[in-house]
């Protein structure tokens, strides 16, 4: 459980702090005793998931890689957005193209591959390629997309500090 008088818990939204506890509720509390056997657990990571995309949106506006209207608009695609397969086609747009000139290649890809491994591949279904999760699988994503957003945070954090205080 992340520690609820962090800066990094107090930086989240109520929302994305509701989610998390929720899907820690689902996971520790109703789902632990194994008393029914699902065939997929990928529920599990949902709640997760949408507060990892919560907290992207939230913080890339914070540290102005977005605008706020970016922010609020109900058609932002983050995804497409932080897709290295399509910076080049989007352009000055990707905020692949901006983690990777403004920190690293090596952050920008950790928050990729924690959106695609978390939502991308949990969320479609394929009929010829149905990504079942087993329980502790379903645990391990959930801990890389809480330990990606703590990373980020704290990557993010002066950049963060400063604009919210001028």
């Amino acid at each position: 459980m992340q520690d609820q008088h962090s800066q990094f818990w107090q930086y989240l939204s109520q929302t994305q702090r509701d989610l998390i506890l929720e899907g820690k509720y689902l996971m520790d509390d109703i789902i632990c005793d194994h008393a029914y056997q699902f065939k997929d657990y990928s529920f599990l990571i949902f709640p997760f998931a949408k507060a990892y995309e919560g907290f992207l949106k939230q913080i890339f506006k914070d540290a102005k890689l977005i605008t706020h209207l970016d922010y609020i608009s109900d058609h932002l695609r983050l995804g497409k957005l932080m897709s290295p397969n399509l910076a080049d086609r989007i352009g000055d747009k990707s905020l692949y193209f901006k983690l990777v000139n403004i920190y690293d290649i090596e952050f920008a890809e950790k928050i990729w591959q924690t959106w695609n491994l978390g939502r991308n591949q949990i969320l479609h279904y394929f009929p010829h390629n149905l990504k079942a999760v087993s329980f502790s699988e379903a645990q391990e994503i959930v801990d890389n997309i809480l330990k990606t957003m703590e990373m980020t945070y704290e990557k993010l954090n002066p950049n963060v500090k400063q604009i919210i205080n001028n």
